[in-house]
């Protein structure tokens, strides 16, 4: 029994300093991949969070919840004639087995208000929340790599598949 403990400490030891984000096991039917955040410097009021997520069924991504920003969000980045422009959309259709990318100038989770500088090497606790086609409310809490850019190769391992809670 001490072994099996030991065993899994070290494998989320092993994950967390491989960049891999990790999924509670009370998540959403959802994988979130290459996750990361931008680092940002004192003063600055925002950055963003960036990941590829892949549901297991038809899901719709409706919020944002973390303690590290006074306001979180989805939004998305596209041209309005000449003009890229950005702002908060209130859902994002996850289909089932479609891997959505939230990246910079696409959709992306854009964290505002700022309650600290999000430093390089450090984690960002970032929570998404998803309603299915019944309605019902599941989240996907994951701890994401906070980093100067996006992982390279986009080689980070997959986060634990969670379930509906």
């Amino acid at each position: 029994m001490k072994l099996q403990g030991f065993a899994a400490v070290v494998a989320m030891c092993s994950a967390l300093f491989s960049g891999a984000v990790l999924a509670h096991p009370d998540a959403a039917h959802v994988e979130a991949q290459n996750a990361w955040a931008r680092a940002s410097v004192p003063g600055q009021q925002g950055s963003g969070a960036f990941m590829r997520l892949t549901a297991k069924e038809p899901l719709t991504l409706v919020g944002v919840e973390t303690p590290v920003a006074g306001v979180a969000e989805v939004h998305e980045m596209k041209m309005d004639g000449d003009v890229m422009r950005m702002r908060a959309i209130e859902a994002l259709e996850l289909p089932q087995g479609v891997a959505v990318d939230l990246k910079p100038g696409g959709y992306h989770i854009m964290l505002q208000q700022l309650k600290a500088p999000l430093a390089k090497d450090t984690q960002a606790p970032i929570t998404l929340v998803f309603k299915n086609a019944k309605g019902e409310v599941s989240r996907l809490h994951l701890q994401v790599p906070v980093r100067m850019a996006a992982p390279a190769g986009g080689d980070a391992p997959p986060a634990q598949h969670g379930h509906m809670h």
